[in-house]
């Protein structure tokens, strides 16, 4: 039965990408997971929000909504505003950032509800209002009902805040878990990325293997909360025993620079055991002495890097490459470009619907095990 501190809490899902963060969610067992667009919204309390931050490798941030009522005008909302129990969750003197927005409702515009809520603020915990804030708290205002919510993430979360380098066009960690999901990974087959960059398939894969949490060396906005309990939170922390895995995860790239890279974030993120980097061309890819795994990539598109009628030849080299020498692996390529992911000559399913990612729009186009 659901305790009455219970309230939503709601996982921002890049688009396109709901229905992993729910298969995640219902995984690591959250309560009532529903899918919506722009994300899914499970029910708990305040420890369920540290979790979802510490545990889920998939989406963008976590948003608690904290508190809802209905308003019609302005002065009601000002009212209402004021009895939410802000002290219990801000301390005095504490700089925030406030967001709204309004739709369908007699109340419509944004900057004046926004303004009321910043009032109240100010009066109840003196609070300092900053747009640069890490501390964000959202109204959003639809059919008259006031909900608001606290962005108890802070930085987004596909910083895992072990990561020291990155390179020119890198693949955000949330969204490679997700292809990984996709793709069918569940942490016990062979990964390669035969263009790894800074390596990030390649260490989000070895982590999910060993079972790790994505959050567990970085921050979040909520642990500034009055209701923040560091003990109980050092607690679910220190609750995962790694697994122990074999070793069978591979990166490889032409650019002896990404090598170093991926090298030194598998070293911080505590999985260089179980990772292995080459300096290769596409060309000279080797297939690993394990079973047949996945074999996911990200190459460039030609959106930001390079000339696109050269890319239509790597494309070409690195599908030849594994027709030849990966039978049994199943690829998945991320690419803007359907035409580009065509030169391959690799037997693509149909695809999902494409991922916003940096001002484009990518696609994981895969296959099944190759013959």
């Amino acid at each position: 039965m659901e305790s009455e501190n219970t309230f939503d809490i709601f996982l921002v899902a890049p688009p396109g990408l709901e229905s992993v963060i729910a298969a995640e969610a219902r995984e690591r067992g959250f309560s009532g997971v529903t899918q919506q667009a722009g994300g899914v919204t499970v029910r708990g309390d305040w420890p369920e929000v540290w979790r979802a931050n510490l545990q889920l490798r998939t989406p963008v941030r976590v948003l608690a909504r904290f508190a809802s009522f209905r308003a019609m005008h302005l002065a009601q909302l000002d009212k209402r505003s004021r009895k939410i129990d802000w002290a219990a969750l801000l301390p005095q003197g504490v700089s925030v950032k406030v967001e709204a927005t309004c739709r369908k409702s007699k109340i419509y515009h944004d900057r004046a509800a926004a303004d009321r809520v910043k009032t109240a603020l100010k009066d109840s915990v003196s609070a300092v209002i900053d747009p640069e804030a890490e501390l964000v708290i959202k109204l959003r205002i639809e059919d008259d009902l006031c909900t608001f919510s606290i962005d108890t993430s802070g930085e987004s979360l596909h910083k895992r805040g072990h990561k020291e380098r990155v390179n020119k066009a890198p693949m955000r960690e949330n969204l490679a878990a997700a292809f990984l999901r996709q793709m069918g990974y569940d942490g016990s087959q062979a990964v390669l990325d035969p263009m790894c960059g800074s390596g990030t398939f390649v260490i989000e894969a070895a982590e999910m293997a060993m079972g790790l949490y994505p959050g567990r060396t970085r921050s979040f906005a909520f642990q500034t909360l009055r209701n923040f309990d560091a003990a109980a939170f050092d607690a679910v922390k220190a609750g995962v025993q790694p697994q122990k895995v074999a070793a069978q995860f591979y990166g490889s790239d032409r650019d002896t620079g990404a090598i170093h890279m991926s090298t030194v974030n598998a070293e911080k993120a505590g999985v260089a055991t179980l990772t292995e980097f080459r300096h290769a061309a596409v060309s000279d890819l080797q297939r690993p002495d394990c079973a047949p795994g996945i074999v996911i990539v990200n190459p460039p598109y030609g959106g930001r890097i390079g000339n696109k009628k050269q890319l239509f030849a790597l494309y070409g080299a690195l599908g030849k490459t594994l027709l030849e020498r990966f039978k049994g692996w199943r690829v998945g390529i991320i690419t803007t470009d359907g035409g580009l992911a065509k030169a391959t000559g690799l037997p693509f399913l149909p695809t999902t619907p494409p991922v916003p990612h940096g001002g484009m729009r990518i696609t994981l186009h895969q296959t099944d095990p190759l013959s």
